[in-house]
């Protein structure tokens, strides 16, 4: 954080909020404050934001903040929360046009009451459409990249639509430009039988349930996939499946998520996860890639007290 108090921002309509909390807005509810919390009162206003922001000053978008951790020491500069207007969606005749603070099963709910097929895949990604088109999300065998048609983005210039083929998608990336922030998307849809449509929406639900820790404090899958390899299988093969360190715990249901059982920190979540990954590659050699974000900054101590437990 800036020595002596919050650095100056530009004025805008929306609300800001200094040194505010930020645990309550994620998966984990754990993490130190925002330097700035802004919640822009619609595009415009965020860009003026953008246009004013001294240089240098850093930005982070939380969106529904599902799969990160906010380091105790909290985050510098800007954190990003889009609300409000930015949460609409407009069913249309082959497709859902939705605003980046819309949810992902919102958006798959809008599309299966309209009878329109292909989107069932994002009732079982936890996070905001923002997000999802940020970082190419995807869930039992369908990407956003296949169903896009078009983003808007907000920048320092103004607004802009990208076509899907100008986001230059990869396995849960998309290339937006420097410092743009995502504000609608619209995705292809096709017409279908009301009841396949729920029918794949209740075994996707059902398939969370039994596999997932999905009422539990959590971030989703903590680490990626190495090619040729399931990275729960590989924890589990190295002994981590129930491994605990304060309150943070590697789940027993599904040894890929981290849990939160009450007043972990974001560093006993963060060294719990360092621990996997040392045992991973020590019992196979295979080094784990987070796949949770952690960012902002840890406390000046970083201590831990005592050693994960198996």
């Amino acid at each position: 954080m800036a020595a002596g108090g919050p650095r100056a921002i530009p004025a805008i309509r929306g609300r800001v909020q200094a040194g505010a909390p930020l645990a309550p807005f994620t998966w984990f509810r754990v993490g130190g404050p925002a330097e700035w919390l802004v919640r822009p009162a619609d595009a415009e206003d965020l860009v003026a934001l953008l246009a004013g922001l001294p240089a240098g000053m850093p930005l982070t978008v939380l969106g529904a903040a599902s799969n990160l951790i906010i380091r105790d020491g909290g985050l510098p500069g800007v954190a990003l929360r889009l609300g409000g207007g930015f949460g609409a969606v407009v069913v249309e005749p082959d497709g859902i046009t939705a605003g980046a603070a819309a949810l992902d099963v919102t958006v798959a709910q809008h599309a299966a009451a309209a009878g329109l097929g292909g989107l069932e895949f994002l009732s079982g990604i936890p996070g905001s459409i923002g997000g999802a088109v940020a970082m190419n999300a995807g869930a039992y065998g369908s990407e956003v990249k296949d169903v896009l048609d078009w983003a808007e983005v907000a920048t320092a210039d103004g607004i802009r639509r990208l076509a899907a083929g100008e986001l230059g998608f990869a396995y849960r990336h998309a290339r937006l430009p420097a410092g743009a922030v995502v504000i609608r998307a619209r995705f292809r849809a096709a017409p279908d039988a009301p009841a396949a449509i729920a029918t794949r929406m209740e075994d996707i639900r059902a398939a969370r349930d039994a596999s997932q820790p999905v009422r539990a404090r959590t971030g989703g899958s903590t680490f990626t996939n190495p090619p040729g390899h399931k990275a729960w299988a590989l924890i589990e093969a190295a002994g981590c499946r129930g491994l605990a360190l304060g309150g943070a715990q590697v789940s027993e249901k599904h040894c890929n998520f981290l849990l939160n059982t009450g007043g972990a920190t974001a560093a006993e979540l963060e060294a719990l996860g360092e621990t996997v990954r040392a045992r991973v590659l020590a019992q196979s050699g295979i080094a784990l890639e987070w796949e949770i974000k952690r960012l902002g900054l840890a406390l000046p101590d970083g201590s831990q007290a005592g050693g994960a437990q198996a």
